[in-house]
């Protein structure tokens, strides 16, 4: 299969050609969320970027097998093996059984990824279903001489791994400034070496999620339950290994350990990263309480929101950005976001109306065809992609205009280009009324009259106004530039 695609390897640090183990098959791995929560913006970035990234592979012809777990079961609260459980924590707070903590918010992370018209994966394992597939892996960790356990917990022997093995080889960080920046091991500490992390742990007598094995009654660490997924479904190793960048430096290093520990290979071939969101210039982060979830970001119930937005203008203004790009939200980049996609649909809507002449005045739509191709071939380039594609919004605008001709063969073969680039590899949707231009006019004619009705003091009418447009999924937001509206 010929094609000119290079990805960044955060392995090498660098661009690589793109070769697959097998010729037209794609083994690709993303950690998928811990469901304990409601799914943050952040995820939403990492799996609309490997959707991304997913799409595009198909659309150069290779059979995919895209596998995105979900976490159920063993992610404790700090990195070091320590603090409760994040579902045993939750189910106490919400006083549940920790699987309808699990059911909630995986049907939850489901809904939203539905509305960002991400494609499912093609197998989505849950760590709790494969106990067996960790237990058999730490088995052979132990039995290679690279895992020793303390009281039913089993841990990995990394100062041993590091005689062998280059521990840091993702992340290129120095070992010795690594076990400094490490706290020393207390007295009552199990673990043999600073680095050492659990692939075991045994359950106290409250943990309700716990499973018999070998070593004790208790449940997997973390770091294991993905290194036995990714091997049962695509082998020792595969593809591509995805997640967001803030798994590289534990998650994705200790994978690796393990990996080689017990396969004597590294997991994946091309390791991809995504990049961090900001707010305003600001990590987006919980502590500094600047975060936002999906559903606000929708409905514009935000005190950082002006207003809300859809989630295909969210989503393009996610693809506006590279996948190895800082994201940064604010009022001003959604709102430009919202009004490049809402000029890139309008145009869309064009393509129906225009009337074919016998000669064509558009240039070579085969040289636009490779331009787009260029920008993906290099990393998933999706913000070199979307500023080629206005170009093709400016060629539509004047064929409607009358300013240029165009063939039936011409028109055919831009329609083509939409719909492989716009709708296929960015996966993008028309998710405006069919006539925005009409329901702008409708909007203004209803606000003026819920104006004219607060200017009456008709308090009631107003408030009715709002209320039933909320009823069918429109939004009033009032501020200091009059009402804005959207659809949520």
């Amino acid at each position: 299969m010929q094609h000119n695609l290079t990805v960044y390897n955060t392995l090498s640090r660098k661009k690589e050609k793109f070769v697959p183990i097998h010729p037209s098959l794609v083994g690709m791995y993303v950690c998928g969320p811990t469901v304990y929560s409601d799914v943050h913006l952040g995820n939403c970035r990492t799996f609309v970027s490997f959707d991304l990234i997913f799409r595009y592979l198909m659309h150069l012809g290779y059979k995919v097998r895209y596998v995105r777990n979900i976490t159920d079961a063993g992610h404790l609260e700090g990195d070091n093996d320590e603090g409760d459980d994040k579902f045993a924590k939750k189910a106490k707070l919400e006083q549940l059984e920790p699987m309808e903590i699990v059911q909630k918010y995986t049907i939850g992370f489901h809904d939203v990824l539905r509305l960002f018209n991400t494609i499912p994966p093609s197998i989505e394992p849950t760590a709790t279903g494969h106990i067996s597939e960790q237990i058999e892996m730490i088995k052979q960790i132990i039995d290679n001489g690279f895992g020793y356990e303390v009281n039913g917990t089993v841990y990995f022997d990394v100062d041993k791994y590091v005689k062998e093995f280059n521990y840091t080889i993702l992340t290129n960080r120095n070992l010795e400034d690594l076990l400094n920046n490490t706290r020393e091991l207390g007295g009552q500490d199990e673990k043999r070496g600073r680095l050492d992390f659990a692939l075991w742990i045994k359950a106290k007598p409250e943990h309700i999620m716990r499973w018999p094995s070998p070593w004790s009654v208790g449940f997997p660490g973390w770091h294991i339950e993905c290194s036995a997924m990714s091997k049962k479904y695509l082998g020792d190793q595969f593809d591509i290994h995805g997640g967001g960048m803030d798994l590289a430096a534990t998650h994705h290093t200790n994978e690796i350990a393990q990996s080689e520990a017990c396969n004597h290979t590294t997991p994946a071939k091309y390791w991809m990263h995504t990049n961090m969101l900001t707010v305003n210039g600001a990590r987006m982060s919980k502590s500094a309480g600047n975060g936002f979830l999906p559903e606000e970001l929708f409905t514009g119930n935000h005190p950082l929101l002006n207003r809300g937005y859809s989630p295909m203008s969210v989503r393009f203004f996610m693809l506006q950005a590279h996948y190895r790009s800082t994201l940064d939200f604010s009022n001003e980049a959604l709102d430009a976001a919202d009004k490049g996609y809402k000029r890139l649909m309008s145009a869309i809507g064009l393509l129906d109306k225009i009337t074919v002449s016998k000669s064509s005045s558009v240039g070579n739509i085969k040289a636009i065809r490779q331009k787009f191709e260029d920008a993906m071939d290099d990393d998933f380039n999706s913000p070199i992609l979307i500023a080629e594609l206005f170009e093709v919004v400016r060629i539509i605008n004047s064929i409607y205009d009358g300013k240029m001709t165009v063939s039936k063969a011409d028109l055919d073969a831009i329609k083509s280009l939409i719909n492989d680039f716009v709708f296929d590899v960015l996966g993008l949707k028309n998710d405006q009324v069919s006539s925005s231009n009409d329901i702008e006019d409708l909007m203004n004619v209803i606000i003026k009259l819920r104006n004219g009705a607060k200017e009456n003091k008709d308090f009631t009418t107003s408030d009715r106004i709002r209320e039933e447009l909320t009823r069918i999924g429109i939004q009033l937001k009032d501020s200091k530039d009059g009402t804005l509206w959207n659809k949520i």
